[in-house]
């Protein structure tokens, strides 16, 4: 019987608190601005780490330039897990840009004009 949380899911969840307190402490850097660490995934054999962020109420391209900038500050991201942290190995980190948080915000825009557009018709004038 499968393990109902899995060994990766867990040392997933563990990265993505430590690494929202570490970004939010720890980089100053003003591209970053406020960043929401939104999902990591493990590799099976825990070398890699793809996590997934979004700067709140930010462009996608200056989340974009966000994880660039975290993709630079990786390696010391990774150390500090690695003192945080009780893992043989740290995973690499690798950063991208989550861009389910801007196909919702455009969804929800679409959803109000379409309410907006049926009130404007009035009742029984479909």
């Amino acid at each position: 019987m499968a393990r109902e949380f899995p060994r990766t899911r867990r040392v997933a969840d563990q990265i993505q608190r430590e690494l929202a307190t570490l970004i939010r402490d720890e980089i100053r850097d003003p591209r970053v601005g406020s960043v929401t660490v939104s999902e990591v995934e493990v590799s099976r054999d825990m070398a890699h780490a793809r996590v997934y962020m979004t700067v709140l109420g930010a462009a996608a391209d200056e989340s974009e330039t966000a994880a660039e900038v975290l993709n630079g500050a990786a390696g010391y991201l990774r150390r500090e897990l690695g003192r945080r942290m009780k893992l043989r190995t740290v995973p690499a980190l690798h950063f991208f840009h989550d861009t389910s948080f801007d196909r919702g915000a455009e969804l929800t825009r679409l959803i109000d004009e379409a309410v907006a557009d049926d009130r404007e018709r009035g009742p029984g004038n479909s």
